[in-house]
């Protein structure tokens, strides 16, 4: 039988946090052993990176020094965020933290054993340090985020696009694994423009974005690529995976119910598909994939051809 998950929720305002200790810093010892050393010692440590997974992952494994735990969970839907340390627990508690109204993510600290009133005690306490290194990751990563996407479709951008292109050519290449590209098109995309207005145009966009995303993997990332194109990487996908994740990319693609006042929007999307050959540029694995687009759309659209 599931044991029902303990829920907390903890607003650090400023009261708080001086009641906690997080006045000035003071020095510490390398080697905390009490819960106020601990927190002073994660309090300086956490705020060197902007990193979400390293500041997590520091946190979770020094927190154990006092309260040992077997999991831990944050989430962050807002940022897309997700991350998990350890191995599953029988017992959980969740903390929703929050500062001033703004949501930090909620965590989840799992474990075998149930935990006392002290433990939690001593968890609450520190969690009042991932307070500002959280805030400062989920800026950066906010900042960061939005320079890379577009803001239409919330899909990558042309300058993300590129940069990830090149780092998972290099992973493929390091770790053997296989890497396709899918090319998408939306067909007669000035047709709706014209007849509809460049709104319903935008409308169309967006809702193509999210129907291409709702089919993808975690793992899978799509970029916008043009005014009506899409590029979707798929990390370790071999020829004949990619060509069915195209097929289904385009049938989601059609079934999608596109209206403008009130009028449905009959759409369809053409696509193209290139793999990773050996010692291939990310110029030519795009161009292949574009190429194949191409044969798709001279073909009669709605349906995906493969490079050669």
């Amino acid at each position: 039988m599931k044991t029902p998950a303990q829920t907390h929720a903890i607003d650090f305002d400023s009261a708080k946090l001086q009641r906690l200790g997080f006045g000035q810093p003071s020095p510490l010892p390398h080697r905390p052993v009490t819960l106020a050393q601990l927190r002073q010692q994660l309090g300086q440590h956490l705020q060197t990176s902007l990193e979400p997974e390293r500041i997590l992952g520091l946190f979770f494994r020094e927190i154990q020094r006092l309260v040992p735990l077997d999991a831990m969970v944050y989430r962050h839907p807002a940022s897309d965020l997700r991350l998990e340390f350890g191995q599953r627990g029988h017992h959980s508690v969740s903390y929703i933290l929050s500062h001033e109204g703004e949501a930090l993510g909620e965590l989840v600290l799992r474990r075998h054993q149930r935990l006392t009133e002290e433990e939690l005690g001593q968890l609450e306490s520190l969690l009042s340090t991932l307070l500002y290194p959280m805030r400062n990751a989920l800026l950066y990563r906010a900042a960061t985020r939005s320079a890379l996407r577009d803001p239409l479709t919330q899909t990558g951008n042309r300058i993300a696009m590129d940069q990830t292109l090149q780092r998972e050519i290099g992973m493929a290449r390091r770790h053997q694994h296989p890497l396709s590209l899918l090319m998408l098109d939306i067909d007669h995309f000035k047709h709706i423009n014209d007849t509809h207005g460049h709104s319903a145009g935008d409308k169309v966009l967006r809702a193509v974005a999210a129907s291409i995303k709702g089919q993808l993997r975690n793992v899978d990332m799509v970029f916008r690529y043009g005014g009506e194109e899409f590029l979707i990487l798929l990390s370790n996908t071999r020829r004949e995976a990619a060509a069915m994740v195209g097929e289904r990319l385009r049938q989601a693609a059609q079934a999608e119910d596109y209206r403008a006042d009130g009028t449905r929007i009959d759409l369809t999307v053409s696509l193209g598909c290139s793999t990773l050959l050996a010692a291939e540029s990310a110029e030519s694995l795009l161009r292949r994939a574009d190429n194949a687009l191409y044969v798709a759309k001279r073909e009669g659209r709605n349906r995906l051809a493969m490079a050669g």
